[in-house]
């Protein structure tokens, strides 16, 4: 199994790395579960675009578990890893602007 990780990682490493993926993909899917209940909940589009932005770091984690299995090539890997960043902030920051604005008192 982890003999698949190529030159640049080296087994221990690798161990270490792949738990801490592991988690980090167990964490991200527990995450975006209760950001998509929110989500049909609310039925809302701040919500819709935060719910999209924890999915993409579910997509970034099963990218860094396909880099350590040795799946996804290192060029990629960094690729859709700052990609993905790109889109977690730009989704973050339309959800800001789709927050309505609180209304005055009056």
């Amino acid at each position: 199994m982890l003999q698949l990780t190529g030159e640049w990682l080296g087994r221990g490493e690798a161990t270490v790395l792949l738990v801490l993926i592991g988690l980090a993909t167990l964490g991200t899917v527990a995450l975006f579960l209760v950001a998509t209940a929110g989500t049909l909940r609310r039925r809302n589009r701040t919500y819709l675009l935060l719910t999209v932005a924890i999915g993409l770091l579910v997509v970034r984690s099963v990218v860094g578990l396909g880099t350590v299995f040795g799946a996804v090539p290192m060029p990629i890997h960094h690729l859709a890893g700052h990609g993905v960043d790109l889109s977690i902030a730009l989704l973050v920051l339309a959800a800001i602007f789709a927050v309505d604005r609180p209304e005055a008192p009056e």
